[in-house]
């Protein structure tokens, strides 16, 4: 199977780009007539809403930091206490319904190889439900099937239950615990509060989180933000966590939790050991759990064939085309790894993929 460009994951940057491309005038390339210029989108997951469907149930839309509109298609009013792990693919769902996108799911892409050594030359991209070709690829596969799990002296010792935050379902399950919750972003903060209602916890950072008053806007820092990491990512290096560009909201939920003594914040721990960690400065803390929220990397293993990673190990990208890899585009990737610039980033991908296929 054949299409000139192939998407890879439909969360909001990959409906974004299909989005555009469709009103560019690609077609489905199933179904596609001599002459047409063909898309394909390929999703793993089973069903609409990219990493929202993994959201904890807890998380709730009005827990969550906003999310902008997909593309020609306003948010429906929804009630604020709903679980978002319902309310965004639901809304996700119904976008795709009306745009009518070729989603093929669950279909895995594997890797992303060279046809040849003509630089114009198709891609190679091996899925699931088998081979196709392509001329070009927009990657839009997120963060969230890549957790980084820091191993620390002694990880192997500890005898109590480790997880990552990807795997955190609620609070209730931590009940009467002592809980080591480790990382500075958002989803630690979010986790850390809740379980701090229930259990004993201890927070852990490698740096004094930073903290600002006021709501999040989208609209201001939001576009900062993208304005920061996208001189990262021009300069080809690797793009820091998000927090580390924005700090942290003193939000209720925040708020209720320094008030519970929560927020305390220690610096990292030197080792785990049976039943808990070595602190910095040489105590012993016993511990039945530990949560850690440090955050996902770029899911772009599929693409390590390409070699596209410089030795700084990140991507050297203009807008959203990898500089030496012109047939690749990354989206939901640095700048748009957010609702923020998603769909700005689909639109632009698109846009440059007409010219670029001429």
């Amino acid at each position: 199977m054949r299409a000139d460009v192939i998407v890879i994951g439909a969360g909001q940057a990959g409906l974004s780009a299909g989005y555009h491309l469709a009103r560019r005038g690609f077609v489905d390339a199933r179904t596609a007539r001599d002459g047409d210029r063909t898309f394909v989108i390929f999703d793993a997951a089973a069903g609409p809403g990219g990493a929202w469907r993994h959201r904890w149930p807890s998380l709730s839309m009005a827990t969550v930091n906003g999310i902008f509109d997909l593309p020609d298609f306003p948010k429906p009013t929804v009630d604020p206490a709903e679980a978002s792990r319902d309310a965004v693919p639901r809304y996700f769902a119904a976008f795709e319904d009306r745009a009518g996108l070729p989603i093929q799911r669950p279909v895995t892409v594997t890797s992303v190889t060279r046809a040849d050594d003509d630089p114009g030359g198709d891609l190679v991209v091996a899925t699931s439900a088998g081979p196709w070709r392509a001329r070009a690829i927009v990657n839009a596969t997120g963060t969230f099937n890549n957790p980084v799990l820091p191993e620390y002296p002694g990880h192997t010792l500890f005898t109590g239950r480790q997880l990552h935050s990807r795997d955190y379902l609620g609070a209730d399950e931590f009940t009467g615990q002592r809980v080591g919750v480790v990382g500075g972003g958002i989803s630690a903060l979010q986790q850390l509060a809740e379980i701090s209602g229930v259990a004993t916890v201890h927070w852990y950072t490698r740096r004094e989180p930073v903290f600002h008053d006021g709501d999040f806007r989208p609209e201001i820092e939001g576009r900062e933000t993208i304005a920061k990491v996208t001189a990262d990512v021009e300069a080809g290096r690797p793009v820091s966590s998000v927090v580390s560009y924005t700090g942290l909201l003193w939000t209720p939920y925040a708020r209720r939790a320094a008030a519970r003594g929560a927020l305390d914040r220690r610096p990292m721990f030197t080792a785990l050991e049976p039943g808990g960690v070595r602190e910095a400065d040489g105590s012993f803390t016993a511990l039945d759990t530990l949560l850690w929220a440090t955050g996902y990397r770029a899911d772009l293993a599929h693409l390590a064939p390409l070699g596209l990673r410089n030795e700084l190990g990140g991507i050297a990208v203009d807008g959203t085309r990898v500089r030496d890899e012109p047939r690749v585009h990354l989206i939901g990737f640095g700048p748009s790894a957010s609702t923020v610039g998603a769909n700005r980033a689909g639109r632009r991908a698109a846009r440059d993929l007409v010219r670029w296929l001429g």
